[in-house]
């Protein structure tokens, strides 16, 4: 069933502007009708050409050459003609250019960017959409431009954690594989008929198995690993590994320090540029990256439309730094929410970016670790029946 963007107004005259499901214009006017709606700008979503996604930097970028037009006096239509002929790769350009074709037919930046499912995140187009509200839209374009920035610096810190362990640990494989099918075999040849140790049998019965079923071990690892990307795609699935990984030693308490500083981030930007509390929330919980903190948020959100105080809300929730709570609660009991939100934004922003720091100090000692204990435990198999044939030459 066909999506549609529209903009309309209730009975009391507030512009609602939101997207549903409908089989055609009549039956989305019929929707519309039904809920008390009068529409002003409807359009059909084709989500099978929007598909793509902008990354943290190109949404950053994005932002940045908005503010640097806007700031110069150049109007909306102008700025995305002049975005969509540079020289972005075809996906970008396509989508610059879906954008001015909407904005020459009086749509709104905003209006214009929800058309295009999934292409930019949902903090960004509310964000816009309440710049334009206020007249603001350059200092929102602005704030956006760095705040993803900071998005994409952690990106990339926590990605530079995790490649060095990836990378050593493909090496270690592939050096393992190598030394069990060609090394070993050759060497074990030598020893002939003697006693073994039992260290030294089970590698010979790995090495003879990888020798003679390599390519069936690698298939097999190709599928173990094509089994766990499926399964981490099951939310039932994804909630329970979500939640282990905030139980491990070490990493969970710096992967809640993490999850802490883009919640508080995303609730600051949203809250200071004049978004409720609740449509806040709803737009927060998206930003996290951590399905069973997200999944906490159905209460969390209940709570504070129920009238509880955001700070005893938030403190329910499993995954976040406890120092968050205290800072919300000063900040509802002094009338200063707003600052002492953008205020803990930046100091989870810097213990975030320290956490990550910490992150590769334990995975490289860890890795490395591991690959001593393999290539050890080899070198001790090697070693033990080359010291028995000396000890039994010796006695001759």
């Amino acid at each position: 069933m066909p999506k549609y963007n529209y903009i309309a107004m209730d009975l009391d005259n507030n512009k609602i502007n939101n997207t549903v499901d409908a089989k055609d214009e009549s039956d989305l006017r019929r929707i519309l009708r039904n809920q008390n709606l009068v529409p002003i700008k409807y359009k059909a979503i084709d989500e099978k050409k929007t598909s793509y996604r902008l990354k943290a930097n190109e949404t950053a970028d994005f932002s940045r050459q908005l503010t640097s037009m806007l700031g110069s006096g150049i109007t909306i239509a102008r700025a995305m003609e002049i975005l969509k002929e540079r020289d972005f790769k075809p996906q970008l350009k396509t989508v610059y250019e879906k954008i001015y074709k909407d904005v020459q037919q009086g749509f709104a930046l905003s209006e214009a960017m929800r058309f295009q499912p999934r292409t930019f995140p949902p903090l960004l187009i509310n964000m816009y959409a309440s710049g334009e509200a206020s007249g603001k839209l350059e200092q929102v374009s602005n704030k956006m431009a760095h705040h993803y920035d900071k998005e994409n610096r952690l990106n990339g810190k926590v990605k530079s954690a995790m490649t060095y362990p990836i990378i050593l640990l493909v090496v270690t494989i592939a050096v393992v594989m190598l030394i069990f099918t060609l090394v070993l075999p050759e060497f074990f040849e030598t020893l002939g008929d003697m006693e073994l140790p039992a260290l030294t049998k089970v590698v010979i019965g790995i090495s003879g198995f990888m020798q003679s079923y390599w390519l069936y071990v690698i298939i097999g690892v190709l599928i173990v690993i094509a089994v766990c990307q499926y399964l981490i795609r099951i939310r039932k699935v994804a909630l329970k590994v979500d939640r282990l990984k905030l139980r491990l030693p070490i990493i969970g308490k710096l992967l809640k320090i993490i999850y802490t500083a883009r919640f508080s981030r995303t609730l600051s930007s949203l809250y200071t540029s004049g978004i409720s509390m609740l449509n806040a929330l709803e737009i927060t919980r998206t930003t996290i990256s951590n399905s069973y903190i997200e999944k906490q948020f159905d209460d969390v959100i209940k709570s504070v439309r129920n009238g509880e105080a955001l700070s005893a809300a938030v403190g329910m929730v499993d995954g976040f730094d406890k120092k968050l709570t205290t800072t919300i609660l000063i900040g509802e009991e002094t009338g200063r929410l707003d600052a002492m939100l953008e205020s803990t934004a930046e100091s989870f922003d810097y213990e975030a970016e320290m956490a990550t720091g910490r992150l590769v100090q334990i995975v490289e000692p860890v890795m490395i670790v591991i690959l001593a204990i393999v290539i050890g435990s080899i070198m001790l198999a090697v070693m033990m029946p080359i010291i028995t044939l000396y000890q039994n030459a010796g006695n001759l």
